[in-house]
């Protein structure tokens, strides 16, 4: 098995800016869906997510809970953080197999149609009184992709609620295409680097409140952020990221690829799992 590929988890501006990108949201064109209703397609069309599904028994998430908790230990001696586990579908089996997941491949296949890419699986740990928030960003406007039909699955491994900053979306905000962002580039107390500064005037953001177990899905264009976690608990969802296969991915990124349902593009590649758990 050849080494998997590292890749930066914010890619430069400079390499962003030299793409030409369709960033527009693409409506699910599914309409006979077997797991989901046809009622919450259209819900994510409208309003650009789905909260609440519960996917993962009492066991399954303590199983999950107690191998995060074992590799983020590891990760952190060898000097990483809370937030750095990004790819990591690419290195741990674990990873890849919630992925690869039967039950959430038929909720994005659902919304992206029979012929899907799972790309990224990337750990959001917030730790008690971290400081740090996630300001009102877009996921399409950091990735390479293009065009945008892509969905973010928010696996929440612990019980995400306001008191420890749960994830709060915008409902509708996807229909504005892309958005002009501020930058912090150096900044310690933000997770990432791009802020949507005229969210706030548009729409009344939610509570993404979730027990664990339990996911919400929301589009590439979808305005979402969190505050910093102020409380005495631990706050921590994995994000598990796919495509339709027809988009085509820049900067190499077409390597992080699995294909999770349907036939293998030319494009993308389509990684085995990770012996390394």
């Amino acid at each position: 098995m050849q080494p998997a590929p590292t890749f930066q988890v914010i890619p430069g501006q400079d390499e962003l800016a030299g793409l030409t990108r369709d960033l527009r949201f693409h409506p699910s064109p599914v309409t006979q869906p077997t797991t989901l209703t046809i009622d919450q397609v259209q819900q994510f069309n409208q309003q650009g997510y789905l909260k609440g599904f519960r996917i993962f028994s009492d066991s399954e998430i303590t199983e999950n809970r107690d191998y995060f908790d074992r590799l983020l230990a590891k990760v952190m001696a060898e000097g990483g953080d809370s937030y750095s586990i990004s790819s990591a579908h690419l290195r741990y089996g674990k990873a890849w197999d919630l992925l690869t997941d039967h039950r959430l491949v038929s909720i994005v296949t659902d919304l992206l149609g029979p012929n899907v890419i799972g790309w990224g699986a990337h750990f959001f740990c917030k730790m008690p009184g971290d400081g740090k928030k996630v300001s009102w960003h877009q996921d399409a406007s950091y990735w390479p992709l293009t065009p945008s039909k892509a969905v973010t699955i928010w696996l929440a491994i612990d019980d995400a609620d306001i008191d420890n900053a749960c994830m709060r979306y915008i409902p509708g905000s996807h229909h504005h295409g892309h958005l002009t962002y501020t930058l912090h580039e150096n900044d310690p107390n933000q997770v990432l680097n791009q802020e949507v500064v005229a969210a706030p005037g548009m729409g009344e953001p939610i509570d993404v409140e979730l027990r664990a177990g339990e996911i919400s899905i929301h589009s590439d264009l979808l305005l979402h952020g969190s505050e910093v976690n102020q409380s005495q608990r631990r706050r921590c969802g994995l994000t598990l990221r796919y495509c339709a296969a027809d988009v085509v991915a820049h900067l190499g990124w077409s390597e992080k690829g699995v294909v999770v349902a349907g036939d293998p593009p030319a494009h993308w590649a389509n990684r085995s799992r990770p012996n390394r758990d």
